[in-house]
């Protein structure tokens, strides 16, 4: 090892690096990977093979792929100790490799053949089991060209993991680090936790002998570790449940799915602060009166907040939900045998885990739960079979079908096309509208008369069922009807049996499977499975499903959406001419600039929120003609106009206020988003003043900077904070905020003087009138961004431009560190997100009347 780790030591100085100087204990007969992400003067990610006593290295510069099409280059370094497993901090300046690292990936590898002959002859194969990377992997040697070590290529195999880079960007979607992970829960040590994944993943087998080696192992859960991934997040006192779409059949592109039974039971959310433990219907319904056996289970979690997501069932004999077992429960008020079964963890000690990918949450779930969960709590195991096998299975069992959910998708309160149902047979709710009276010995009622809400709201009749009750039954139904009786017909045309009908109000829901529909919108065959407690009448409508091949058109949409966290487009999206190209210098296509406002939308919406907003559209990319839109033309989904009060001698303007608002804004080709000086509340007062810092032809950028700083010192002599970011273009952006005292045009001289000043002052390098001949070699300090109706381009836009640059928000001492406005571009903003908007972190608004008296400006004159 000494002679393995020689040219590693040699590089560093360990008495000014907290990088290990040796050390780490081996981990067969299951050896350890890891990927550390490394902000070096380029960002990579270090892979690291453990074989030998060393971590085998190899620097691969844009991460891996899913995609066996993808050939990315891996350039391999010194062997690095086992320890180095470990690190994650910064490496100091001016020492090799300095910058941050973290570990990005870790688990466990198994290579396929011999690992040192593979290693040795450069076709090194092997699966990994890790948390982000899973399946089959090789390391291919290319041909030398004089290089000392020739460079490796890392390619993903053809297996069940394999993902098109068109619909998934492992790098992008789970940019941050694993460790918070393998702290979620305490007690649940390191390497149990690294193994533990989806049973399709082969390279299980690799690891259970050191499985069975464990000696202190999770046998109960223990409380939630504050290091979970998301953010920090008050605990909402609601929360309404993500809704499965119901669909015509398997996905084409099955591996991007996880599938779970389809629980015949009730949707249940459990909302967790310290002892108290509440849950609810998907309605909001408090059910912990009834529940309370379930209420004591999680309280034995030591969970000290959350909201988890399951249904409860109750097993029939076989071991199979019963809807009808779980009715009686209820009646019978015999709740004891009720199985809470949880499948998703939206938030989890303090933290908003509705971003982070399916995988993580469930993950983090599964470590909550621990191997052997308090009674009457389990864990939705997903199932390592072909779908359409796994459906035609719980069909035969009597299951009522099954559950799809699209990996890395994030929790969403809606229906939502990331999570599918595929049914057994047709079955759903119906309102009961009515009922016949019985005939011959039957008691009670003769059938139901069924019903469902049109798309106006209006109640129609869909058929009757009178099959699928007890006696018991029959007797309790009727009571509860008699109870809704109303003399009015609920439908606007007969029904054809509105002689021998008894009408009741909307109140009771019923859930019935049928044969068909028929072509008068009625069902035929139908059979009563039960009373729904849990779902609201006005929400009953037809189920109609959704092609699947509608679903899988929106998978290319999907990309990470929170810097720090991620999730996917929503599904409703179809971006369309996806391949078009938008910049052909970089060969960036309609989809990438989806999947770039996607990732950033977080925090742009955060300078978007609650301003006018104009938009500039390339349709044909940014070598055609672009559009300057003020004004909404069409409809765009989730981006509003605001009242023309605002500008009273024009159309509405536009506000762009989520994170949906600004993907479809993407999907309809908007390349950069400009924003007001002021808010929607207070048009007629600016909040912020603007400077646009301009070069013209031949100005160097060090004059740049140094305009820049000169700008802030000048502010700062007047008592006024000020804020930078690139510009995306050319130049810089200097801002100041304001409190709503003065108007526009107050604001707009007020600039322009402090403009003037700077000319006067500093002619050698600034300049206060526009126009190309004026400012030859110097800086023109736009303050014109701050008259009425004027915009700036927002932080985090692109610009369509060349090379995408984006306009990016910047700490004032790292002017003098960047090379240009465009420094940083959609090709490489990932290695910005870390800081996100963290440099505008004391942007608060300031009174003006001092500055303005300071430099003797007049704000009533003329």
């Amino acid at each position: 090892m000494a002679d393995s780790l020689a040219l590693y030591k040699k590089k560093r100085n360990f008495a000014l690096t907290n990088e290990p100087a040796g050390g780490g204990t081996p981990n067969a007969p299951a050896p350890a990977f890891v990927i550390q992400k490394h902000w070096a003067s380029r960002l990579h990610y270090d892979l690291r093979l453990e074989l030998d006593g060393v971590m085998k290295s190899w620097a691969v510069p844009k991460g891996p792929s899913y995609d066996p099409k993808d050939k990315r280059m891996a350039v391999p370094v010194e062997d690095h100790p086992i320890a180095y497993n470990e690190f994650e901090g910064e490496i100091p300046a001016g020492h090799y490799g300095a910058g941050k690292v973290i570990i990005w990936d870790e688990g466990y590898w198994a290579p396929t053949q011999s690992a040192r002959k593979g290693y040795r002859d450069g076709v090194l194969k092997f699966e990994l089991n890790g948390v982000k990377l899973k399946g089959r992997w090789a390391l291919i040697r290319m041909r030398g060209r004089g290089e000392k070590q020739p460079p490796w290529l890392l390619v993903k195999e053809k297996d069940e993991f394999a993902r098109s880079a068109a619909e998934f960007n492992v790098v992008d979607e789970a940019p941050d680090s694993v460790v918070p992970l393998r702290n979620a829960v305490n007690g649940v040590s390191k390497a149990t936790k690294a193994t533990k994944e989806t049973k399709a993943t082969k390279a299980t087998k690799a690891t259970k002998a050191t499985k069975a080696t464990k000696t202190t192992k999770a046998t109960s859960a223990g409380p939630v570790d504050a290091s979970l991934p998301g953010k920090n997040a008050e605990l909402p006192a609601t929360l309404a449940p993500q809704l499965a779409t119901l669909v015509d059949g398997v996905p084409s592109d099955p591996a991007d799915w996880l599938f779970e039974i389809k629980f015949d039971g009730y949707r249940v959310l459990a909302r967790v602060e310290a002892d108290s433990v509440r849950l609810f219907t998907r309605n909001g319904h408090d059910w912990t009166h009834k529940l309370e056996k379930l209420a004591t289970a999680i309280r034995k979690l030591k969970l000290s907040s959350g909201w988890l997501d399951g249904e409860i069932v109750v097993l029939s004999d076989a071991g199979v939900p019963s809807f009808q077992a779980l009715q009686n429960a209820f009646d019978a008020s015999r709740t004891a045998d009720i199985v809470y079964y949880l499948f998703d963890a939206p938030y989890l000690g303090g933290r908003d885990l509705r971003r982070e990918p399916l995988e993580v949450r469930r993950e983090c779930l599964r470590q909550l739960l621990g191997d052997h969960p308090p009674s009457g709590l389990r864990f939705s195991e997903v199932f390592d079979a072909a779908p359409r096998n796994l459906i035609a299975s719980a069909c035969q069992m009597g299951l009522e079908g099954v559950i799809g959910k699209r990996r890395g998708s994030p929790y969403v309160t809606r229906r939502t096309g990331t999570w599918i149902k595929l049914k057994c047979a047709k079955r759903q709710e119906f309102i009961i509208a009515g009922y016949t009276d019985p005939k011959g010995s039957r008691h009670g009622f003769g059938s139901l008369l069924l019903a469902v809400n049109d798309e106006q709201g209006r109640l129609r009749y869909a058929g009757n069922v009178g099959t699928g009750f007890d006696n018991k039954t029959l007797v309790d139904l009727k009571d509860k009807l008699d109870a809704h009786a109303t003399s009015k017909r609920p439908f606007a045309t007969s029904t054809g049996m509105d002689r021998v009908a008894h009408w009741v109000q909307s109140r009771l829901v019923a859930e019935v499977s049928f044969a068909e529909w028929t072509s008068t919108g009625r069902v035929r065959n139908a059979v009563f499975r039960g009373l729904r407690r849990d779902k609201a009448p006005k929400a009953i409508t037809r189920e109609k499903p959704t092609p699947a091949k509608a679903v899988v058109s929106d998978a290319p949409a999907r990309i990470s959406a929170n810097p720090s966290t991620r999730s996917k487009v929503k599904q409703s999206l179809r971006v369309t001419h996806p391949e078009r190209i938008i910049d052909p210098s970089t060969g960036l296509t309609k989809l990438d600039m989806v999947r770039y406002y996607d990732l950033v939308s977080p925090l742009l919406v955060e300078h978007l929120k609650a301003r006018p907003v104009s938009l500039v559209r390339a349709p044909a990319g940014i070598d055609g003609e672009l559009f300057f839109q003020k004004h909404l033309e069409g409809k765009i989904p989730g981006v509003n106009t605001l009242d023309r009060k605002l500008d009273p001698d024009h159309p509405p303007l536009i506000e762009v206020p989520t994170r949906d608002a600004v993907i479809s804004a993407a999907q309809m080709n908007v390349i950069e988003f400009h924003t007001w000086n002021a808010v929607k509340t207070a048009i007629d007062k600016p909040d912020r003043m603007t400077f646009d810092l301009d070069p013209g032809e031949g100005t160097p950028w060090k004059s740049m900077q140094k305009a820049a700083e000169l700008v802030r010192v000048f502010l700062s002599e007047l008592g006024l904070a000020s804020f930078a970011k690139t510009s995306g273009g050319k130049g810089l952006h200097i801002v100041v905020p304001l409190r709503k005292h003065y108007g526009w045009e107050a604001i707009r001289r007020f600039s322009q003087a402090i403009v003037q000043h700077l000319a006067r002052t500093l002619p050698q390098l600034f300049v206060s009138k526009s126009g190309p001949r004026n400012r030859v070699g110097k800086i023109f300090v736009d303050y014109l961004r701050n008259g009425f109706g004027a915009t700036t381009v927002s932080a985090w836009s692109a610009r369509a431009r060349p090379g995408l640059g984006v306009s990016v928000p910047l700490h004032w001492d790292e002017i003098n560190s960047i090379k240009s406005g465009a420094h940083w571009q959609v090709t490489n903003i990932h290695t910005r997100l870390d800081q996100g908007n963290k440099p505008w972190d004391a942007y608060a608004p300031q009174a003006v009347g001092k500055a303005m008296k300071q430099l003797g400006f007049d704000p009533q004159g003329d």
